[in-house]
C-alpha cells in the first residue's frame, strides 16, 4: 500500500510540473502572473512532499514576492508584517482556541460511552442498529467538539470492537466511523467555517446558520444507506441478539413491573402499594417521565407566541411639505397671526442712510409715534407639547402561525405521543440513560450555537460561553482534574497556533500571488472560457474535489479559496452558498484515499486484521453520498439559505 501512495504522489506531483511546465512554454513572454503560477505550483509539491504548509506558503511568499520588487529586501520584510499582523488582528480566529478547547473537555469527559450504548439500545429494532448509533453518535460528538481526529479515534476505540463482535462487515463498519466522524468539519461550530468566514469576508453567523440543515441532511443520508444496505445484506451488519437487547431493570422498578414490556405509565400509577416501593421513588419516576410533555407544552407555547405576535412600533405623525390640514387643530403649534405678526419694516422711521456731516436729521412724525410691538406667539397647551413630542405607539397584532412551525409541531407533538403510548419500564431505563448522556450534550450545543445563530452573542463569545459549559460537563461527571486541564490546554494551544500560523502563511502567500499578478492571470483565464454559472461551480467544485485527493481543507481554503473568491462576483455565485458548497466538498479531504487523515486515525485504533484498503472500501460508498448532498444543495439552494434568510433577512 506504501508503494501504492508513493507511485500516486509522484504522479500527481509530476502532472503538476508538467501542467506547469507546458503553461510556462507555451507564453510568448514569461510575465510576473507566469511566476505566480509557478509559485502555487511549487508550493502544492512541496507539500506532498512533507514539507510544513504554514513555513511553505511563507517561505515561497517571501521568495517570490522578492523577485516581484526587483530583489528589495525592505519592501518584502514590510509585506509580510503587514500581511501577519492583518491576519492575527482578525477578532474572528478568538472562536478557535476557545471552540476548540470547548471540544477537548468534551472529549475529556468521556460521554461518549456512555451516549453510544444507550443510543445502540434505543435504535435496537433498527436495521444496521449499531452502525446507525454510531453515526448518529459521531453527529452529536461532532456538533459539540468538531474535532475530527479525537472523533474518529474515540468511536475506533467503542463502536468498531462492538460491530466487529456483532458480525458486521468490516468496510461498512470503517466506513460508517470515518464518514460520521468527519462530519465535524461541516457540522457547526466547526472550525472550517470560521477559517472560510475569515478568508471570504463572510459573516460566521450565517455560515453556522446555513451549514445546520446540509450537515442533517448529510447525517440522514448516511444513515438512510446504511438502514438500506443492512435490509438488503443482513450478512454484512446482523441485528441485534434478543441477550445484547435486554436493559436490566433497577430492584425497586422490578417490584413494580410483571416484566420489563409492562407499560411504565400505567405500572405507575397504579403504585403497587403491596410491592413495598417508597412513594418518592414512584414520584421520581412519574416526573421523569412526565419531562418530555412538559418541555414538549412549553417549547409550543413560547414559541407560537414568539412566532405570532408582532411586536409594537412607534408611529411618528408626519406630514408632507405643504399638505393642507382639513381642520385646524385647537392648539400645538400655529402659524403667526396675520396680524400683528412679523412683517416688513415700516419705510418711514427704519433703516436709513447716516446723515451727511454737518446735517441734522429732522425728526420724522411717525418716529415720534411708538411702534407697534408684535403679538407674541401663543404658548401651545401641555397636552398638545405632550402630544408633539411622543410618538403614537400601535398595539401589538398577532398573525397566523407560519407552516413550518406546525409542520414542527405536527412532528414533535406525534413523536411524543408514540413516546406514551409504548413507554415500557425497559425503555423508560433507556430514556434516563438518553438523559444522562444525551441532553446534556444536547443543552450545551443548543446553548452555543442556538446563542449564534439568534444573534444572542458573537461566536467569539459563545465559544467563550461554550468553554466554559465544557468545564461544567466534565466537572459533572467528576472527570475534571488538573490532568484533563493541562492536556485540554496544550491539545488547544497545538491545534490554534496550527490554524494561526497557516493564517499568517496564507496571508503571506496571497499577498505575493496577487502582487505578482498570479490572480488577475487566473480570472482572465476562467472568464475567457464564457462560462455559464453553473459550469463555472461545476468546474470549482470538481477542482476541490480533486484537490482534496492530495491535500488536507486547511491547506484548499488558505491557498485556493482566495484565488476562486475574487471570482464569486463575474459569476453571480452568493459566497455564502458558495460556502456550503465547498464545506461539503472538503470532507473529501478526509475520506479521500491516498491521503484519507480519518482513515489512518481508525487504523491506528483498530485490530491488526483490519486493513487500510479495507477501510478505504468502506470509504468509497460514503463519497459517493457526499456528491449526491452537493448535487441535492444544488438544486435546491434553500436546504441551506432557509435559515440565514428567516433569522437575518
Amino acid at each position: 500500500m506504501i508503494r501504492r501512495e508513493l507511485w500516486f504522489g509522484l504522479s500527481f506531483m509530476a502532472l503538476i510540473v508538467v501542467g506547469a511546465g507546458s503553461v510556462l512554454a507555451s507564453a510568448d513572454t514569461i510575465t510576473n502572473g507566469h511566476l505566480g503560477l509557478l509559485m502555487l505550483s511549487l508550493v502544492v509539491v512541496a507539500i506532498m512532499l512533507g514539507f510544513p504548509t504554514a513555513f511553505t506558503l511563507m517561505g515561497m511568499g517571501m521568495v517570490f514576492t522578492f523577485l516581484a520588487y526587483e530583489r528589495d529586501w525592505h519592501r518584502t520584510l514590510d509585506l509580510m508584517v503587514q500581511s501577519a499582523f492583518k491576519t492575527m488582528a482578525n477578532d474572528v480566529l478568538i472562536a478557535v482556541p476557545l471552540f476548540v478547547f470547548m471540544g477537548y473537555l468534551v472529549e475529556r469527559a468521556n460521554l461518549i460511552e456512555s451516549l453510544f450504548k444507550s443510543l445502540h439500545l434505543a435504535l435496537a429494532r433498527l436495521p444496521g442498529a449499531l452502525a446507525v448509533a454510531t453515526l448518529v453518535t459521531c453527529t452529536i460528538f461532532a456538533t459539540a467538539t468538531g474535532i475530527v481526529g479525537a472523533v474518529v479515534t474515540l468511536m475506533g476505540l467503542l463502536a468498531l470492537p462492538a460491530m466487529l463482535r456483532g458480525g458486521y462487515s468490516v468496510p461498512l463498519a470503517a466506513g460508517a466511523i470515518t464518514a460520521g466522524g468527519c462530519l465535524g468539519i461541516l457540522l457547526p461550530p466547526s472550525v472550517l467555517l470560521i477559517v472560510y468566514g475569515a478568508t471570504a469576508g463572510v459573516s460566521v453567523v450565517q455560515l453556522y446558520a446555513g451549514a445546520f440543515f446540509p450537515g442533517l441532511m448529510l447525517s440522514s443520508l448516511y444513515v438512510l444507506y446504511v438502514i438500506v444496505v443492512a435490509w438488503l445484506k443482513p450478512q454484512w451488519a446482523p441485528p441485534l441478539s434478543q441477550a445484547e437487547r435486554v436493559v436490566p431493570l433497577p430492584p425497586l422498578s422490578q417490584r413494580l413491573a410483571d416484566s420489563p414490556a409492562a407499560h411504565a405509565l400505567v405500572g405507575l400509577l397504579k403504585g403497587r402499594r403491596n410491592a413495598g416501593v417508597p412513594m418518592s421513588h414512584v414520584l421520581r419516576q412519574l416526573g421523569i417521565v412526565a419531562l418530555p410533555g412538559v418541555v414538549f407544552v412549553l417549547l409550543a407555547c413560547f414559541s407560537y407566541k414568539a412566532v405570532t405576535t408582532v411586536e409594537a412600533q412607534a408611529r411618528y405623525d408626519i406630514e408632507e411639505i405643504g399638505a393642507v390640514r382639513s381642520a385646524p387643530s385647537e392648539g400645538g403649534l400655529q402659524e403667526p397671526p396675520s396680524e400683528g405678526g412679523l412683517a416688513e419694516p415700516p419705510q418711514e422711521g427704519g433703516l436709513q442712510e447716516p446723515p451727511v456731516e454737518g446735517e441734522t436729521a429732522a425728526p420724522s412724525a411717525a418716529s415720534s409715534t411708538p411702534p407697534t410691538s408684535p403679538a407674541p406667539l401663543a404658548e401651545p397647551p401641555a397636552a398638545a407639547q405632550s402630544t408633539a413630542a411622543e410618538p403614537s405607539t400601535e398595539a401589538a397584532t398577532q398573525r397566523p402561525a407560519p407552516t413550518w412551525w406546525w409542520v414542527a409541531f405536527a412532528v414533535f407533538g406525534a413523536l411524543v405521543t408514540l413516546f406514551y403510548l409504548f413507554l415500557s419500564f425497559a425503555r423508560l431505563e433507556i430514556f434516563k440513560l438518553l438523559l444522562a448522556s444525551f441532553f446534556p450534550l444536547m443543552l450545551l450545543i443548543f446553548a452555543v450555537l442556538g446563542s449564534i445563530v439568534l444573534g444572542l452573542a458573537t461566536p467569539t463569545e459563545a465559544a467563550a460561553m461554550g468553554a466554559l459549559g465544557g468545564m461544567l460537563l466534565a466537572a459533572a461527571y467528576r472527570r475534571l482534574n488538573l490532568a484533563v486541564l493541562k492536556e485540554s490546554v496544550f491539545l488547544t494551544a497545538k491545534t490554534s497556533a496550527m490554524v494561526c500560523w497557516l493564517f499568517v502563511g496564507s496571508a503571506i502567500f496571497s499577498a505575493a500571488f496577487a502582487l505578482l499578478g498570479g490572480q488577475a492571470l487566473v480570472e482572465e483565464w476562467v472568464l475567457g472560457m464564457n462560462l455559464t454559472k453553473v459550469e463555472f461551480l461545476i468546474l470549482s467544485q470538481v477542482i476541490i474535489f480533486l484537490l482534496g485527493w492530495p491535500l488536507e481543507w486547511t491547506e484548499i481554503i488558505v491557498i485556493f479559496m482566495p484565488i476562486f473568491i475574487p471570482l464569486l462576483d463575474n459569476f453571480g455565485v452568493d459566497p455564502l452558498f458558495f460556502g456550503l458548497l465547498v464545506a461539503l466538498n472538503l470532507q473529501t479531504a478526509f475520506l479521500s484515499p491516498p491521503v484519507a487523515m480519518a482513515a489512518f486515525y481508525l487504523k491506528g485504533v483498530s485490530p491488526p486484521h483490519v486493513t487500510l484498503n479495507q477501510i478505504f472500501l468502506g470509504m468509497l460508498p460514503f463519497m459517493g453520498i457526499q456528491v449526491l448532498a452537493i448535487v441535492l444543495l444544488y438544486m435546491w439552494p434553500q436546504i441551506g439559505l432557509w435559515l440565514p434568510q428567516l433569522l437575518y433577512k
